[in-house]
């Protein structure tokens, strides 16, 4: 399309900005035996090929490998004993699995012909067919599909789940055993066996953790001498010496939900009043069964890290407290009436310089603060930028963050909103912090033309968009916007404005006085429209007709689900404390 056309079209607001873009993420890979096992729907019944029986439930259901196609109970992931057929069944590391692990029973599998309906044990689907449906093998009586024989592991004879919870019981016992032994020698053993020095110097008994709350380890037999000989001899921890608290738990019956602010497949966001105070809060509410399905355990976990850190810094969402009932996982954050730049920008098609440049500007610092931290952002949209009262901005929604990404590290993980997205990551390279600052010139771009910079028809037109063309920029547009533009838009990550050179260097914010910015003592350009600190008129009506109301969880799944997964997840702090009391 040439200059001229994308003038045209850009005049008849042809790309402007209608509707919101959802996050898209890669499935998340659970790499066990050299497994690639995905959260997986399974269309028709399906059976578990580790302890045989049937796998229920809604939506994704279970684990199916990428290699070897074997399905599995989520629950019996960590029974699996079997290294994958379809990985590395010649490769060195199988053929020293084998000599270690001393189980080579082959199948004797003969065509067969079932004359009643039987699921394959391996992909755990229907044998389909009139007459010879499968294979069966004459020792173990194991049923399979012709085309599942030759990813079938040689465990002829072998009950997978049971010898699993038998290595699991042996490892138990050296574990406690271990401790027993490292306790004896802290009341009688001589003083010259490597002990801390702290224990050398002070005759005190130490914190051991007990084997009931100690992290689940590997196989005994995969692990070398010398690191359960450094189990064995753990540094002793530091006391924990219990301070008074409150120890007070909030329930979501604590709070009168007013209005739905927004809605997903994650769950729902309510303007929620706090009956003791009257204070307003929004509450995020993410359904367990639905992060559990969709294997977002973890991403809920980092959500709340980063929301904890947040406190730190002026330019993003707070959060005052976390809690959880047996169906759904509450944030209760600062609740920020001024709507997101989304809404906003949807009324006056785009922001003059002067408000774009401030809205920048408070995002580069919280952007900074967050890669300061080791987090890279990944999902920077106008969605999830939002304003206070006054105007200021603040980041939300940092469930696609990624943790420890200081330094030299990088990961590869295909996530982000389709527009947003760098081109390093569609092409599947390992990127850093690199990402969010391609997702900024695409932000940037948006709130001072009004539309995106790369288009398409579908998905795989913007991704070769992304990839390969030049965005538009109008002959009205500022030099000095468009000259950051550019710079934000190469190609290469490593000459990308954000990692080369200082941004806050850049001639567009040569008027800002940064240090003033972070402490909020300059004024925002626009102040949204607030009538009360309640007010929720700068939010999309179509959330705010519904119905404010949780939603109903599947009930057999979450009878089912395994709640220490999300033990950790409580979390209060000190002003929420205050307040309770």
């Amino acid at each position: 399309m040439d200059t001229k056309d994308m003038s045209e079209f850009e005049t008849e607001g042809f790309f402007a900005l209608h509707q919101r873009r959802g996050a898209i993420k890669q499935a998340k890979v659970h790499h066990v035996k050299c497994h690639e096992f995905t959260a997986t729907f399974f269309p028709q019944p399906t059976f578990c090929s580790v302890c045989h029986e049937f796998v229920w439930g809604l939506n994704k259901q279970g684990y199916q490998c990428r290699q070897c196609n074997a399905a599995i109970h989520k629950k019996c992931i960590d029974k699996v004993i079997a290294k994958c057929t379809g990985s590395a069944i010649n490769s060195r590391e199988t053929m020293f699995h084998k000599e270690r692990f001393k189980i080579d029973m082959p199948h004797r599998f003969k065509v067969y012909n079932y004359k009643s309906p039987t699921f394959c044990e391996h992909c755990g689907t229907l044998l389909w067919g009139l007459a010879r449906q499968g294979l069966k093998c004459d020792a173990c009586g194991m049923n399979v599909h012709h085309r599942c024989q030759t990813k079938v592991a040689n465990l002829c004879g072998i009950n997978q789940k049971l010898m699993a919870e038998a290595l699991a019981m042996i490892e138990s016992t050296q574990q406690a055993r271990c401790l027993r032994d490292t306790e004896q020698i802290f009341r009688e053993g001589p003083v010259e066996i490597g002990l801390p020095c702290s224990i050398k110097n002070e005759a005190r008994p130490p914190c051991l953790p007990t084997p009931g709350k100690r992290e689940p380890q590997g196989i005994s037999w995969e692990t070398p001498l010398d690191e359960v000989d450094k189990m064995c001899h753990l540094p002793e921890p530091e006391l924990n010496i219990e301070r008074p608290s409150l120890q007070m738990k909030l329930k979501i019956e604590d709070f009168i939900l007013h209005k739905m602010l927004g809605k997903g497949s994650f769950g729902k966001v309510f303007l929620a009043e706090f009956k003791k105070t009257n204070q307003f809060f929004a509450i995020k509410a993410l359904k367990k069964d639905v992060v559990l399905m969709d294997d977002d355990v973890e991403c809920t976990m980092v959500e709340k890290r980063v929301l904890s850190l947040a406190w730190e810094h002026p330019f993003l969402t707070h959060m005052f407290c976390t809690f959880q009932t047996k169906e759904n996982l509450f944030f209760v954050m600062e609740y920020l009436n001024g709507g997101d730049l989304m809404y906003h920008i949807q009324s006056c098609h785009k922001f003059d310089l002067s408000r774009a440049t401030f809205y920048a500007a408070e995002i580069i610092l919280g952007l900074q603060f967050l890669h300061s931290k080791g987090i890279v952002y990944r999902d920077l949209k106008l969605d999830n930028i939002l304003l206070d009262k006054d105007g200021h901005i603040k980041i939300a929604d940092f469930g696609m963050c990624k943790e420890n990404m200081l330094g030299d590290a990088k990961t590869n993980t295909f996530c982000g909103t389709p527009d947003y997205i760098a081109p390093e990551i569609l092409l599947g390279q390992k990127y850093n912090h690199s990402v969010d600052w391609w997702s900024f010139g695409v932000l940037l771009y948006e709130m001072l033309i009004g539309q995106s910079p790369f288009h398409g028809q579908d998905e795989d037109e913007l991704f070769h968009s992304i990839r390969m063309d030049n965005p538009f920029y109008p002959r009205w547009l500022e030099k000095e916007a468009k000259d950051i533009l550019v710079k934000l838009f190469v190609r290469e990550p490593e000459k990308r404005l954000g990692v080369r050179g200082d941004i806050r260097q850049h001639p567009l914010f040569r008027e800002i006085n940064w240090e003033e910015l972070e402490r909020k003592e300059i004024d925002p350009p626009f102040r949204p429209k607030v009538k009360s600190p309640y007010d929720c008129s700068n939010f999309d009506k179509e959330f705010l007709n519904e119905k404010p109301r949780l939603s109903f969880a599947d009930r057999a799944l979450i009878n089912s689900m395994d709640q220490n997964m999300f033990r950790n997840f409580s979390f209060m702090n000190p002003g929420m404390e205050r307040l309770i009391s």
